[in-house]
């Protein structure tokens, strides 16, 4: 799976990044004619633009679409039938579905997909279109919705690991810092993988590792024959630690 993070934060800036992800694809054909490319974003990149491209293309896509009017009117018999089911019930209701949309600026109409839910504080819909085949609630729930999970995983070599400090002088230490931090994250998620599985941290973020498991006080003693590390021995997680690093160990060659 490739991942591009692209927040576009003016029509502009969603202009560029649509150019962008054309630019990414087009490159990434050349070496792998054979794959399916599927854009997965938001809805600031719902352009008209890039929906044509992909379908010109034969990329699929799945975008988010802003709410408006119309697109509430269409789910409006819907949300009344949910608004029923919570007045009686006073649980939280949820429909997956779908209908056909054209925006005024669209030359067709195009798949889109609504979640919608009624709860304590109303109605709060949410609409994606797309130009994949399959089921509405599987495509929501399973492709559109890891967008999210995916700008987790982002988001924590950025600020768990120190991603975004590009406070070098030279232009050639800034990239070989990015690259640290994201050999740091691949260092992280394969600890999970490997040493933390069925543990108290098997979920837990790489800041909450760091933290929590791998820093640790410790004593370096050194003579002439060896560096000896002592680590604290009232380190909450100690037994946890000694674990990891069995379980790590027994993979070793």
């Amino acid at each position: 799976m490739l991942a591009c993070y692209l927040r576009p934060s003016r029509i502009d800036g969603a202009r560029h990044a649509a150019a962008v992800i054309k630019l990414i694809i087009t490159r990434l054909r050349q070496a792998w004619p054979n794959t399916r490319f599927i854009v997965r974003a938001d809805s600031g990149f719902c352009r008209r633009r890039l929906l044509q491209w992909c379908e010109r293309s034969g990329v699929g896509y799945i975008v988010g679409l802003a709410r408006n009017a119309r697109l509430h009117a269409a789910v409006e018999v819907a949300e009344a039938s949910l608004a029923d089911a919570y007045t009686a019930s006073g649980s939280k209701q949820r429909l997956i579905g779908e209908f056909s949309y054209a925006a005024k600026s669209w030359c067709h109409e195009r798949r889109v997909i609504t979640r919608l839910e009624y709860g304590v504080q109303g109605t709060n819909p949410r609409f994606v279109v797309t130009n994949l085949q399959g089921d509405p609630e599987a495509l929501y729930e399973g492709l559109y919705c890891q967008r999210g999970e995916a700008e987790n995983r982002i988001k924590e070599a950025q600020l768990d690991l120190f991603g975004t400090r590009a406070s070098c002088s030279r232009f050639v230490a800034n990239p070989l810092r990015l690259l640290l931090a994201a050999l740091a994250y691949t260092l992280m998620h394969r600890l999970r993988a490997l040493a933390l599985q069925d543990m108290e941290l098997q979920r837990a973020s790489a800041a909450t590792i760091r933290v929590r498991l791998l820093k640790i006080g410790a004593a370096i003693l050194r003579n002439t024959r060896r560096v000896r590390v002592m680590l604290a021995s009232h380190h909450p997680l100690r037994e946890l630690f000694a674990m990891a690093a069995a379980r790590l160990a027994a993979l070793s060659p």
